[in-house]
């Protein structure tokens, strides 16, 4: 299915690995032109090998100001792809400040401070636009020592319904993907353990956790025009998780 994605400019948050890198890689595939954030410039740097002609920014988007700095001026795009996110986890009675603040940082006040930057762009060029918030499976069911985490992707699940509302008469679409766990290297080390990964399994229709291809494959399907009057949703790639 052709998605003519071809010539637009996608900016990616947390880009360097996992679901943002491949998205990066299929993005570049299409032919369109991507910013490639991420605060790791080592992983910026083998991407850029990987995807010649990637445009990319090193910025830790916890840090409001250097988020600021770093695109402010980033130019026009096209696309976005709210995938930065990090997840701090700790039984519920132990949760600490320093956690607390480091998630809504990155995985909420990030994507408002991007998001602006890019729709306000969007506004004063009068073209219409999408956003894609990368979202999880633990926005809607709860998940042991996830507390804080679950409450971040909660929020961020509301917040893109907000972001829909105010931002389609502006011909804006927003949307979420909310995956299951997902083979990452980082899925990978963390559900590598045969009993935690069956408790999951158990909770899941399909038996199996997803692949970075099928979160990319929807990110992309809502990026695209393929979806032009979907704005406002949260889509499940969890193989059933919720349906349980």
């Amino acid at each position: 299915m052709e998605l003519g994605l071809a010539g637009r400019r996608v900016l990616v948050t947390g880009a360097g690995k996992g679901i943002g890198r491949g998205t990066v890689q299929a993005l570049h595939a299409t032919g369109a032109r991507v910013v490639a954030v991420s605060r790791t410039q080592a992983d910026l740097d083998s991407l850029v090998r990987e995807c010649p002609g990637i445009e990319p920014v090193c910025v830790d988007l916890g840090d409001w100001e250097a988020t600021e700095r770093a695109l402010g001026s980033v130019g026009p795009v096209d696309l976005l792809v709210n995938n930065a996110a990090v997840a701090l986890l700790q039984p519920f009675l132990e949760v600490t400040k320093e956690a607390f603040d480091r998630s809504f940082e990155v995985n909420l006040r990030a994507v408002i401070q991007v998001s602006q930057i890019v729709a306000r762009g969007l506004i004063a060029r009068g073209v219409p636009g999408a956003i894609v918030n990368v979202s999880s499976q633990g926005s809607q069911r709860a998940v042991t020592n996830h507390s804080v985490y679950c409450s971040t992707k909660g929020a961020l699940d509301m917040l893109t319904k907000v972001m829909a509302l105010e931002l389609g008469p502006h011909k804006i679409r927003v949307n979420a993907v909310n995956p299951t766990v997902v083979m990452t290297p980082m899925g990978q080390a963390a559900w590598s353990d045969p009993y935690k990964a069956k408790t999951m399994l158990d909770r899941i229709p399909l038996g199996k956790f997803a692949e970075v291809e099928h979160v990319v494959d929807a990110i992309l399907f809502l990026l695209s025009d393929r979806s032009g009057m979907t704005t406002g949703s949260t889509l499940p790639v969890e193989g059933g998780f919720w349906a349980c």
